[in-house]
């Protein structure tokens, strides 16, 4: 476990450096799915050195990249989103992030998020615990939704979507809490296992959103599960995570409409 994690930590502070270095430079922008699913050279070339790093260490692991789609067929699967919120990057936005976790027969093993604004890397580790820069981190002890609870989300690319998001997002609302909407969901999910967020839940992510964020809360004390308490899997695309005290409360506002 300790060669998996070492090998995360250096091809996430590599992506981190060529994010960094970029600042301020021609990003060659071009749009995905609709104009606003932006993609920048950054994307491609933090991808190209997380996938070198990674299969120099270890060559017959199979790679799911959110760029370069899957490489390889082994047991052990990399997930890696090379740049978390690159919206943010492309506007000059410092909230985004590096994602890569390691999972053996879909188990995580290793979950690695680095933000290089704020040179923070949080990793876990299969049964190791969650840490901050080497320092342990637990999720909140906030118990309720009321009070000085505090709440993330993020809205789809998919204005269908995005707006059934927004009924959901209203309800919250109604109970006077505040909400943030920063744009990097690896980096939401990092911010509740480290509790400066009580809860997080959001529509139509995918596996290198969210595998890393999912095993540092979980080893952090948190707890992740689909929009009706389930088990969460990638195809759900419906996303709870919390500190587990407001969990269950979250699922319910979110199920009832008011």
């Amino acid at each position: 476990m300790t060669d998996f994690l070492t090998i995360a930590m250096k091809a996430a502070r590599a992506a981190g450096a060529i994010q960094l270095e970029y600042i301020g430079q021609d990003l060659s922008i071009e749009s995905k799915s609709v104009d606003s699913d932006l993609v920048t050279i950054v994307d491609a070339k933090c991808e190209a050195i997380i996938r070198q790093i990674i299969l120099k260490a270890f060559p017959d692991h199979a790679i799911l990249g959110e760029e370069g789609g899957t490489v390889g067929s082994n047991a052990y699967q990399w997930i890696v989103d090379p740049l978390d919120g690159t919206v943010n990057y492309a506007h000059g936005f410092p909230f985004y992030c590096v994602s890569i976790a390691l999972e053996h027969h879909g188990q995580r093993l290793v979950g690695v998020v680095f933000d290089p604004n704020r040179n923070e890397l949080f990793h876990a580790t299969k049964d190791g615990g969650a840490f901050l820069n080497n320092k342990a981190i637990r999720v909140s002890q906030q118990a309720t939704l009321t009070g000085r609870a505090m709440l993330a989300t993020g809205f789809p690319y998919d204005t269908q979507t995005a707006l059934i998001a927004l009924e959901v997002f209203k309800r919250f609302l109604a109970l006077g809490l505040p909400i943030r909407r920063p744009g990097a969901a690896a980096l939401d999910l990092c911010y509740v296992a480290c509790g400066r967020i009580d809860g997080f839940f959001e529509y139509k992510l995918n596996a290198w959103d969210c595998a890393a964020g999912i095993l540092i809360i979980e080893q952090a004390g948190g707890k992740v599960s689909n929009f009706i308490g389930e088990t969460y899997a990638y195809a759900d695309k419906k996303i709870v995570a919390s500190n587990n005290l407001v969990h269950q409360a979250m699922l319910e506002r979110i199920n009832t409409p008011v």
